[in-house]
């Protein structure tokens, strides 16, 4: 479904992020947990750089906020850290909607490690166990895997 204001699959984003918050709390073994990328935040982070007006600071808040929810961590963690990291793909939409995937995926890494480091801040302020060093790989997975997601949500926008 496009929204009448401007053609923005609103539908379509909040979709996949349920598609992606499904994929993000999945169990999966250990050894393949530790690489997992956060595909909810790099979905949000897509239409907050493709459709800033789809679904925005709201979308990135509500899907952070049932992230806390299905974790069981602090209440507002994720959603604090989604939030940051969609206000500053809003924010520099335009520049970085123009450059090649690799760039793209380089600010999808910087904004990847910013929600990791507001996450890992906040399990330490709240007491909880903040020693894991495997947390920082998955920035580097979700960078890894930015070009595929792009690609494919791109051919959904596409094909509505």
């Amino acid at each position: 479904m496009i929204s009448r204001r401007g053609g923005e699959p609103r539908l379509l984003a909040v979709a996949t992020a349920l598609a992606a918050l499904v994929l993000q709390v999945v169990p999966l073994p250990y050894w393949l947990s530790i690489l997992r990328p956060a595909v909810l935040v790099l979905v949000v982070l897509y239409w907050s750089v493709q459709a800033p007006r789809t679904g925005g600071i709201t979308l990135g808040f509500v899907s952070g906020l049932a992230l806390d929810v299905f974790r069981g961590s602090v209440l507002g963690q994720h959603a604090l850290a989604v939030s940051l990291v969609v206000y500053l793909a809003i924010r520099f939409h335009l520049q970085i909607r123009n450059t090649p995937l690799f760039q793209q995926a380089l600010f999808a890494l910087a904004a990847l490690f910013l929600y990791e480091l507001v996450v890992w801040s906040i399990d330490g302020w709240s007491g909880h166990p903040v020693a894991a060093s495997t947390r920082w790989l998955h920035p580097i997975t979700g960078a890894l895997v930015w070009p595929l997601i792009v690609i494919v949500l791109d051919r959904l926008r596409a094909s509505r």
